[in-house]
């Protein structure tokens, strides 16, 4: 039973990519938000990358969701509204939603073609259950739907997207996940664990360069969408491990001086100088905690792989 909630018509220019990319190309060192990165193309090449030999979070936490499902009914309970932040394919849920036999599902994205194709999919897997596509970005303001009004709720952040963010915007991402879900939420979460250097950056540079070409579609994006005329073939996709920060960096390094306009304005580039175009965080298990309670949540359980290169959390509203 697939139900639309605020599905707008397709526009033209989103005033908030066309405002986050001018001033992300104006900033020294010049960076860009990563949730640009989903367009349906975007989309399409992430599913891709998780399916690469390199790209361990998603196989390892499938499996974790797969061999956990009676812990979760134990934990979760039946009865609740699941809300997913940046469901993407969704390919992952049905595990959990066989687990906990919830009583709606409501999964948010800011890509809309994208999200509506595998709501229906998943609608056609789970026809009893009601399924509520809501088109936004989550870090901004949204509503939920009024059908999910009085049932409690699960928040599901698969796929370690927490990571994506600065700490201190990840701690208010998750308060705004506890405000959006009531007082008696509760809130299951994949996060990264930090692990060898060679293998995170294997994961994020694989060798059939499919992340690289997600990583340059941005430019495609920008070119289509704001008038641009970047060089795509003058970019090249960087991955790097900043252990200061313990952070993923995935950098769009120009490779010769670089002259070009975006939405009418200039814009230049030295050899060498990059955009940053994701971070990619990684925890251990007193960072999570921290990060977690500092966003108003109390971790309750966590499940990890033997070889502990990434866990789910569940947490409660705190």
């Amino acid at each position: 039973m697939l139900l639309t909630h605020d599905m707008p018509a397709a526009r033209a220019i989103d005033p908030a990519f066309r405002r986050d990319i001018l001033a992300g190309l104006a900033r020294s060192p010049k960076a860009t938000p990563p949730i640009w990165f989903y367009d349906r193309r975007g989309s399409e090449l992430f599913e891709n990358i998780t399916d690469l030999p390199e790209y361990y979070p998603t196989r390892t936490e499938t499996a974790l969701l797969a061999g956990h499902g009676d812990d979760f009914a134990a934990a979760i309970g039946p009865g609740r509204a699941v809300v997913e932040f940046g469901a993407g394919s969704a390919r992952k849920t049905p595990h959990l939603l066989r687990a906990i036999n919830p009583a709606a599902y409501v999964p948010i994205d800011i890509s809309g073609d994208f999200l509506r194709t595998s709501s229906a999919e998943l609608a056609s897997v789970f026809p009893g259950l009601p399924v509520l596509p809501l088109v936004g970005d989550f870090t901004g303001t949204l509503a939920l739907p009024d059908a999910i009004d009085g049932l409690p709720r699960l928040g599901f952040f698969p796929g370690s997207t927490i990571g994506n963010s600065e700490p201190d915007t990840a701690v208010d991402l998750l308060r705004a996940m506890r405000r959006l879900l009531g007082d008696e939420a509760m809130l299951l979460i994949g996060m990264d664990r930090i692990k060898d250097r060679d293998r995170l950056i294997a994961a994020y540079d694989d060798e059939a360069g499919v992340t690289a070409a997600f990583n340059r579609n941005l430019l495609v994006r920008i070119n289509r969408e704001l008038e641009g005329d970047l060089p795509v073939d003058a970019f090249a996709h960087r991955a790097i491990w900043n252990d200061e920060k313990a952070r993923i960096e995935m950098h769009l390094e120009a490779t010769e001086p670089l002259h070009f306009h975006v939405a009418g304005q200039c814009f230049h580039m030295k050899a060498g100088e990059t955009i940053h175009t994701e971070s990619s965080h990684k925890y251990g298990a007193r960072d999570e905690r921290l990060l977690l309670r500092a966003g108003g949540w109390e971790p309750m359980a966590e499940w990890m792989d033997p070889d502990g290169l990434f866990a789910l959390v569940l947490a409660k509203a705190g």
